[in-house]
């Protein structure tokens, strides 16, 4: 038996556009970011833009030639530091599917 809510096309329609609104309202994207510090040590801070932190996720430091060269993750206050690579690198930060940053060494500024 077809619900009395659906029997309008419209109506039906409105209601699917207002699920996919508030799905995306609750969605929260990933944020990094990598800062050189003291003694030639990068500090890189990891979170979601709802505010959270993200202790506990995978960050890695990946030459060009695609070798980990600094395997981490976040620490309980959501940071990795690690000493800058003589080598070509970028910062992965990996939270899981969609939920990816790459940041490359020339966008990490000085303090």
């Amino acid at each position: 038996m077809p619900s009395r809510l659906f029997k309008k096309p419209a109506l039906a329609a409105g209601f699917i556009a207002l699920l996919g609104v508030c799905s995306q309202a609750l969605a929260h994207n990933p944020m990094c970011e990598c800062t050189a510090v003291e003694d030639g040590q990068i500090r890189c801070t990891g979170g979601f833009s709802d505010g959270s932190g993200a202790p506990g996720v995978t960050l890695d430091v990946i030459g060009y030639d695609e070798t980990i060269l600094v395997p981490g993750k976040l620490g309980a206050d959501s940071t990795l530091t690690f000493k800058r690579p003589d080598s070509e690198f970028y910062v992965l930060f990996d939270a899981g599917p969609g939920h990816i940053v790459e940041i490359d060494q020339a966008d990490i500024e000085a303090p």
